[in-house]
């Protein structure tokens, strides 16, 4: 218990002196399993059956990766799974771009429940400040 209050102020403290990077874009790896979870930037899909090494391939060259970090705290807008049906579907790199395109158009954030099954109100994150201009 101690250990999660402490975890908590140190994360506290990096926020409000503002230490927070931007995580780097990992290496890329095999094709994930059924049922992953591979994100680009703060859009994220579920690794659906039928998933071909080429459609894999064009993915990682968008900047996909399956997250690796558990647990993830960060939040995600979910491509609907129909969406990722159309992506497998699609043949060209051109119709690929373009399903991509509306389903990440038509991402939504997840609501999330507590333990005892409450539903918390989706909140938008905030938006990134840059400090250089």
């Amino acid at each position: 218990m101690e250990l999660h209050f402490v975890s908590q102020v140190c994360d506290q403290v990096r926020t409000l002196f503002k230490i927070r990077r931007e995580r780097e874009l990992p290496s890329a790896g095999e094709k994930p399993p059924f049922g992953a979870k591979v994100c680009c930037g703060d859009v994220r899909m579920t690794v659906r059956a039928g998933m071909t090494d080429g459609l894999w391939r064009w993915l990682l060259s968008k900047g996909w990766r399956e997250v690796a970090i558990r647990p993830d705290r960060r939040r995600y807008k979910d491509i609907p799974t129909t969406y990722v049906t159309h992506l497998i579907d699609a043949e060209t790199n051109e119709e690929r771009t373009r399903v991509m395109a509306a389903a990440v158009a038509n991402a939504q954030y997840r609501t999330t429940m507590t333990r005892d099954g409450r539903v918390v109100p989706v909140r938008q994150p905030r938006e990134k400040v840059d400090r250089d201009a």
